[in-house]
């Protein structure tokens, strides 16, 4: 399929029509789908409607958008007014929320058709697409990996090409880690600088929406329609978010970029180290100065996320209880019914992160785990300030791997730690992406991280376009 930029520009003109583009993605869809299961549910009337109106206004020599007849795939936690949205959990089979997410009025109001709602790890409870109710997304590049997760089906369907764009939420790596493992370009913005109203919450500290694309310049022309302040969202920051896209090939000359130690040693693969030392070799070549930095509290990470974040879920999914929407089981009392209802809902894992984040908030152990998380949490935030005050970015690997087989990891604490790399911005609130950047000794996708100081997407998507066009010409990264 053409890339969102090429294809807004040749519906605007009247070249290539938006119910064109849009049949050809649903037919992609139908041919491999199947195989995939990238997608849940297709809001195919929807869609051909917005698809007629980009049409009527290219007619009628009106400018439909900057994202004119783009088809574009949404995670299902996002509400869509009237189509199914389930978070991929029996809780929430059958429920069709009364509005749309405020992301998706922004998509439509720049031209873009919403083709349907992808597949997730229940509620976005993990690292790989298999804690799915609905079945596990499979790899484009090799259907016996997953695609990584929580934001699986929003990965695989823009790497399997069914549409040039689409959204994911990342609460610990859920858009970077997945774009790592299928080989495209995954943002997370800064936390607030795009609103999370309509999202159905896992962790309302860490959540943030972004894009997922085939290019850096599909993913900044996303961006910068998404993004933006929105009064419906109390975290949304009232200041704009710089457009990326006037600066996008401005490059990197002049720019000091840090190498982050405590994500460059054990656990992550030796593959993945060096395509990232290779990424860091382009960027010297852009005119880039290129050190390595120390951030201690790195490695305290996955520790305090896997207590903040369970915290907030177990508060955030105590609303799923039968009475008020979705899926509910009788019992002979109100608790009775609260209870089977939530036994039969929820997964393995969501069952798992509730109780684990309602132990740390009980009576006794808040002060010495939640509390504790959340110290360390601003320790991390305070290294990373002070890391910017010498340079303008940093650099790492997204993931620690390549995409493993599906069942491979059966032992959650395994999962877990296929988020090492990128927790610490969710923490921080800063922004950072994975652009893909070479293969790994198994063939498979490689994707290397760079993260910014918050609100400084502008700059990262600087370094982001560089990589991408060395990994054109990089025999290794390009391999």
């Amino acid at each position: 399929m053409t890339n969102a930029f090429d294809l807004a520009a040749a519906v605007r003109s009247g070249e290539q029509s938006a119910a064109n583009a849009l049949a050809a993605s649903y037919a992609a869809i139908a041919a491999r789908d199947d195989e995939i299961n990238a997608f849940l549910h297709l809001t195919k009337a929807r869609a051909q409607a917005q698809a007629a109106a980009v049409d009527h206004k290219v007619a009628g020599g009106e400018d439909p958008g900057p994202l004119a007849g783009v088809p574009i795939a949404l995670k299902d936690n996002m509400c869509t007014r009237g189509e199914p949205t389930t978070c991929s959990s029996k809780i929430l089979e059958g429920w069709r929320p009364p509005y749309d997410a405020t992301v998706i009025g922004r998509l439509e109001a720049a031209g873009a058709t919403i083709v349907g709602k992808t597949n997730l790890d229940e509620f976005a409870m993990g690292s790989s697409t298999e804690n799915s109710a609905y079945g596990p997304t499979r790899n484009p590049h090799d259907t016996s990996r997953v695609p990584g997760g929580s934001s699986g089906g929003s990965a695989a369907a823009v790497a399997a090409n069914y549409v040039p764009l689409s959204l994911g939420s990342d609460t610990g790596g859920s858009i970077r880690q997945p774009a790592a493992l299928c080989g495209v370009v995954g943002v997370k913005p800064t936390y607030g600088a795009v609103s999370r109203y309509g999202l159905i919450a896992f962790a309302s500290s860490l959540d943030q929406i972004g894009p997922f694309a085939t290019n850096v310049t599909d993913a900044a022309l996303c961006l910068d329609v998404i993004s933006g302040h929105d009064p419906m969202d109390a975290t949304s920051i009232p200041v704009p978010l710089t457009p990326t896209m006037p600066t996008l090939n401005d490059g990197v000359a002049g720019m000091r970029i840090g190498i982050v130690d405590e994500l460059m040693g054990e656990g992550i693969d030796d593959d993945v180290i060096a395509r990232t030392n290779e990424a860091a070799q382009a960027l010297v070549a852009a005119g880039a100065t290129v050190e390595r930095v120390s951030i201690p509290a790195t490695i305290y990470g996955l520790a305090a996320y896997y207590l903040i974040a369970p915290a907030e879920a177990s508060s955030n999914l105590a609303r799923f209880d039968g009475v008020r929407y979705g899926q509910r089981v009788e019992g002979q009392n109100v608790a009775a019914m609260n209870v089977a209802t939530r036994t039969a809902g929820f997964g393995d894992e969501v069952k798992r992160r509730i109780m684990l984040g309602t132990y740390a908030l009980s009576s006794g152990y808040y002060d010495a785990y939640y509390g504790k998380a959340q110290r360390v949490r601003t320790l991390i935030s305070n290294e990373f300030q002070a890391a910017y005050k010498n340079f303008d970015l940093l650099l790492s690997p997204t993931s620690p791997s390549t995409a493993f087989e599906i069942g491979a990891k059966s032992d959650p604490m395994a999962l877990y730690m296929c988020d090492v790399c990128t927790i610490p911005s969710n923490l921080a609130g800063h922004p950072s992406m994975s652009v893909p950047f070479g293969v790994g000794d198994d063939g498979l996708p490689i994707g290397v991280q760079v993260l910014a100081p918050m609100l400084d997407e502008a700059k990262m998507f600087r370094a982001a376009k560089v990589l991408e066009d060395a990994a054109s010409t990089t025999p290794e990264a390009s391999a």
